[in-house]
């Protein structure tokens, strides 16, 4: 029997996003959130939520009415509990707002305050089902395209759901064009450099927002355990992570964003001391050897990166790192290996090195290259791994 292996991504190049009617659901009930008039992207997705996918008949007042797909019967009143409005002409203002936007079209029924409205564009996203039978409200999912963020970006201020909602259509997960998207859920607004970090001020000409009030709203996010948010120094923008996004998407475990993690993925920047203390003032569980070749940088400066850079590298697992029977050996790489040889010449703009863990049970654990610029920044990856037998 043939054996397959189930690979869960969220691609950068798919137009669609799926939206869980439960998700829908707890944001509507989640008074945390705030909603504001003119929440058009939340207004609409909770419309696309009640939307039938197929063709459906509902008794409503003693009349039998066909509910076609993309379409939905309701009373004001549903519309005023949804969109979180105290009277009726608001909630009608909106309906408006959004059939202006060419987004649906409603119709307000002679008998009783009924409404009927239809999703313009629901068959271009979503598959209609010839059979007649009565559509879920509460669960399964609809799809959504990503094009629809871009027709709301900037054009008005967003609420704290709009938010949540935009980051969610713009989330990639395990995209080899992303960098960050293999650790976890990763919102990146496609802008073809495949690089998710963004600036406040990015965002706050997005969601038509301050750049303060981007921040204390991430910072609450966060604090409601929406979000994972790893900011970066200086002006290198933030990184935004979703969390429960893989618990609803995929009903799979969500994982947990370490700072280090992210950190290893966009280059770690360390800043050394002045005056450096001597090497065995960093403490490592290993033995560090440094090659004489290596002078360029000094020893004191080499055990400060490694002592930083074996944190997040023993949270990723590679637990020898933290072994007291370890040797880790830092050596020049050859000219081959390299490609150009950067430790030529009196200032060399970058350092390559290998990075070798030996066990001291014997034989290799961990085989790194380390590459390594004077502007601080440090960049590993993993050229080979042995397995040592203990």
């Amino acid at each position: 029997m043939k054996e397959y292996q189930l690979e869960i991504t969220q691609s950068v190049d798919y137009p669609r996003c799926r939206i869980y009617r439960d998700f829908v659901h707890t944001l509507i009930s989640d008074r945390t959130l705030r909603a504001g008039p003119n929440s058009h992207l939340f207004h609409y997705t909770v419309l696309c939520t009640y939307a039938n996918f197929r063709t459906s008949y509902l008794r409503m007042d003693g009349i039998t009415y066909t509910i076609r797909p993309g379409e939905w019967l309701c009373r004001v009143s549903d519309l005023m509990t949804w969109f979180r409005v105290r009277f009726q002409h608001q909630a009608l203002a909106i309906l408006s707002s959004l059939q202006q936007l060419r987004l649906i079209t409603f119709s307000k029924l002679e008998r009783g305050p009924l409404i009927r409205y239809r999703i313009l564009a629901w068959r271009t996203h979503n598959t209609v089902l010839d059979y007649n039978c009565p559509c879920q409200k509460e669960s399964g999912f609809f799809f959504m395209p990503i094009s629809i963020t871009s027709k709301f970006a900037g054009s008005y201020r967003f609420s704290e759901l709009d938010i949540i909602l935009d980051m969610w259509l713009s989330t990639i997960y395990k995209d080899q064009g992303v960098i960050g998207s293999d650790l976890g859920p990763v919102v990146y607004y496609r802008n073809g450099t495949g690089n998710p970090i963004i600036s406040f001020s990015e965002l706050a000409q997005r969601w038509g927002r301050s750049k303060s009030s981007v921040g204390r709203l991430l910072k609450k996010l966060s604090k409601l355990g929406y979000i994972s948010l790893v900011s970066f120094p200086g002006r290198c923008g933030s990184v935004i992570y979703l969390n429960h996004y893989l618990s609803v998407m995929f009903q799979v475990d969500d994982v947990l964003i370490g700072k280090e993690d992210v950190a290893m993925q966009f280059n770690i920047k360390i800043k050394l001391p002045d005056d450096p203390l001597p090497a065995d003032d960093f403490p490592l569980h290993t033995k560090l050897y440094v090659s004489k070749e290596l002078l360029c940088v000094p020893k004191q400066h080499i055990s400060i990166i490694v002592h930083e850079t074996a944190k997040p590298l023993a949270n990723q697992g590679f637990q020898c790192f933290k072994c007291a029977k370890a040797h880790i050996k830092l050596s020049p790489l050859s000219v081959d290996c390299q490609g150009t040889n950067h430790l030529s010449g009196d200032l060399p703009d970058q350092i390559q090195m290998d990075l070798v863990v030996h066990c001291g049970a014997g034989g290799t654990a961990v085989h790194f290259s380390l590459s390594i610029s004077p502007a601080g920044t440090i960049h590993f990856e993993r050229s080979g791994m042995n397995v040592c037998a203990k």
